[in-house]
Parts: C-alpha cells; structure tokens; sequence
C-alpha cells in the first residue's frame, strides 16, 4: 500500500497536467454547453423565446366564422403560446409594415370554399417555412375548426366535435396485464420512464463509451512509453509490476471520475439557467422525474466496467515495446468497447429485445446493456443483480490474467509476443 500510493498520486497528477487532458475536457464540456442550449438556440432562431407568445395576423376577410371560431380555440388554450391579431380585410401594405416592425411574425387568411370543402390556409411569412413551435399549435386547432365547419347544422356538440378531433393513443401492455395476472408491481414496471430517464441513459452510455476509450489508451500508452524509454527496467526493481498496473489503473480511475465531475457541473450549471428550463419543459424534460437509481445503477456498472476494461488495456500495453504499434495491439480492445455501445445506440427504441437480454450477461458489454434496459425496459433488479455478478467474477479472472500478462510483459523487449510466446515466457517466469 506504501508503495501504490505515491504510484497513484504521480499517474493522477502527471495526467491532469498534461495539454491532451485539458484540451479533450474542455471540447467535450463546450460541447455538452452547446448540446444543451440546442432547444433554446432553436427557438432564439426561429423568432420565439421561451415564454413569449408569438403574435400571427388573423384576416378574417371573406371566412369571419371559420376566423371566429379558430380565434376562440386559440384563447382557450392555457399554454398562450400564439396570441391572434385580429385584421379585418387581407391590406397587404398594412400586413407587411406589421411584419417589419415586429407587430407580428406572419398572417393567416382562408382562401374560397368550395361546396363542402374547407377552404385553403395560407400561411404568409418573411421566412421560407413555419416554424415547428407555431405549426405544433395551430395544426390541432385548424383541425378543430375544420371538423366544426364540416358539421355545422348537425346536432353534434361541442365536447362531441373535440372528442372525435381528439387522437386515439396506444397503450402498451405485457400479457400479464391484459389477462389480469400482472400484479400491482408488474403494472407500474409496464409504464413507460419518463422522458428525462431516456436522456440520463443515453448521457451515461455515451459518458461510458468517451471515457472508457480515453482513460483505457492513457493507461495503454503510459505504459508502452515507459518500457519504450527503458524506465521500466529502473521501476521493476523498486516496484513489482503488479503494484505498477494497479496504481496506473487506479490513477487514470481518479483522472476519470475527474472529468465525470467536471461535465456534471458543466450539465448543472447549463441546466440551472432560466431559458434553459423553459427548453426543456417544452420538450417534456422534466427534472423532478429523474429516477436516482437509474444513476446509481449508471455508477456502479461504469465504475465496474472501466476495472475491466482498464486491465485489458494495461495488458496489452506492457506487451508492446514501441508507441508506433500501440493502436493496433488496443484494436480488439477497441472494437469491443465499440460493440458495446453501437449495439446499445441502435437498441434505444427497443430496450426489451432479446439482444439486449442475451448482451446483458456478457461482461464486455453489460455494463451498458443491463442500464439501458434497467432504465428505459424492464428489467428487474434481480436481473441487475445477476449482471453484477457475472462482471465481477469477470474482472476477477481478468484482473488475474492481465496480472500475468504485464509481469511478463514488461520484461520482454523487440517484436510484439505472440500468445505462444507469451505463454512460455510465463512459464520461464514461473508466472
């Protein structure tokens, strides 16, 4: 313990001190900044900030009923996202001079009906296409005043008319639900997360997959270097190689959970802005629905999948004597933490598929596999609880293999070892 401490503490701070930590931390928090400040950019851009309504012309020319009637939906609407300036003849000169001072952002007029049919809509704006915001809104409420027009002189009343303009939703149910035998526990599991729960998952899958790959070719090359510059052969006769791979793995853990910690306060203080809040309660983003234990879940299979990892990467570092050959001797490495989270990207939409269960029991990619389905499926915690445990046991037999591998590896210089190589240098070493 004497000696993995100051191992440690020089790994940690060397690393931290280095230009590609500094830079790559600072892209990726600008980049989650940015990230976050997409919906309120969008809407800076489109003309409508968070918590003004936009004003729309209303000709209500040669339609005043239909005019009428769209009017008053839109005043009913609690959320007043579109407030409706009343013109009562299609005057273009006066239509435009509003538009350039900023009364308002564009006009509707109703074009002719002819027979049955619902007249035109014309929208008529300064820009080439509406924007999502108001087309959200006045969709549903033309759709309204259509089906109100189309039955006009029937007997059909006005909660009739809304409840045949209203949308038919899908509830989702397991069999057990639908025969009656779910119980009470299996009814809440069958509801669908919160929106906001989908995001924190995706935000740590990816957090996985950038860190993982960062910190696992930090170890990777700080090892390699330190056997290419000789320095090995003076630090294996103070320090035994086994106490030099944990002291690096655990060093570089530190310099992730580091970067961890910046990009949360990066995410909270972009988050605590006002119009920040506002974006993200249009687009149904609700903190207070945040399920903590899809975080703690999130920590633990992250701080467990980087030990796992973490050893490979040591491994195949001490076996290689040059910088230049490092990336192909990681390359399986690699394309195994890329396994791991394309298979988890294109599985977002379906977290219940039986890839994703088969995947939740292979350590390698476990660790985001059994989050997402804890987090946006089903999964139970017994299911959880059986995934950590078939990691562990494989960070145990890795840890013990890659033990071996970088006490022997470490001592052999030249060419890159094959496993047959390798295996007899164990054997040499009485490894």
């Amino acid at each position: 313990m004497n000696k993995l401490l100051p191992i440690i503490n020089f790994t940690f701070a060397n690393k931290v001190k280095t230009k590609s930590f500094v830079v790559t931390t600072v892209i990726f928090a600008l980049l989650l900044s940015i990230g976050i400040h997409v919906p309120y950019l969008i809407q800076l851009f489109s003309g409508n900030e968070g918590g003004t309504s936009s004003q729309i012309g209303l000709v209500y020319g040669n339609q005043p009923e239909i005019a009428a009637s769209l009017e008053a939906f839109i005043d009913k609407q609690p959320d007043g996202k579109i407030k409706l300036v009343k013109y009562e003849q299609a005057n273009d000169q006066a239509l435009m001079h509003d538009m350039e001072n900023g009364t308002i952002k564009g006009y509707l007029e109703f074009g002719e009906a002819e027979g049955l049919q619902f007249p035109k809509v014309m929208y008529t704006s300064k820009k080439n296409s509406m924007d999502l915001t108001l087309q959200s809104t006045l969709q549903p409420a033309l759709e309204n005043v259509k089906m109100q027009y189309v039955t006009r002189g029937s007997s059909l009343t006005e909660e009739q008319i809304a409840a045949i303009s209203a949308p038919v939703i899908i509830e989702e149910l397991k069999a057990e639900q639908a025969a009656g035998t779910g119980s009470a526990a299996d009814a809440n599991e069958g509801s669908k997360p919160a929106a906001i729960n989908y995001v924190i998952v995706y935000g740590l899958i990816v957090l996985f997959f950038m860190t993982n790959m960062m910190t696992g070719n930090m170890i990777a090359a700080e090892v390699t270097s330190e056997k290419s510059s000789r320095i090995m052969e003076i630090l294996v006769t103070s320090v035994s190689p086994l106490t030099q791979m944990f002291g690096k793995i655990l060093g570089m853990f530190l310099v992730g959970l580091l970067q961890i910690a910046i990009f949360i306060a990066v995410v909270a203080i972009n988050l605590a802005l006002p119009y920040n809040q506002a974006s993200l309660a249009e687009l149904n983003l609700d903190l207070s629905q945040m399920d903590l234990s899809i975080l703690l879940v999130g920590l633990i299979f992250y701080i467990l999948g980087y030990f796992l990892y973490a050893t490979l990467y040591a491994a195949v570092g001490s076996i290689v004597s040059r910088t230049e050959d490092l990336g192909q001797a990681v390359m399986p490495i690699t394309m195994l933490s890329l396994a791991a989270f394309y298979v988890a990207m294109f599985s977002l939409s379906s977290p219940n598929s039986l890839l994703l269960k088969v995947c939740s029991y292979i350590p390698f990619v476990s660790p985001v596999t059994i989050l997402l389905r804890y987090g946006a499926g089903d999964a139970t915690l017994l299911e959880v609880g059986l995934s950590l445990l078939i990691l562990i046991v494989a960070i145990v037999f890795f840890s013990w293999l890659a033990a071996k591998i970088y006490r022997t590896g470490v001592l052999l210089y030249g060419k890159r070892p094959t496993m047959k190589e390798l295996r007899k240098a164990m054997k040499a070493y009485k490894i």
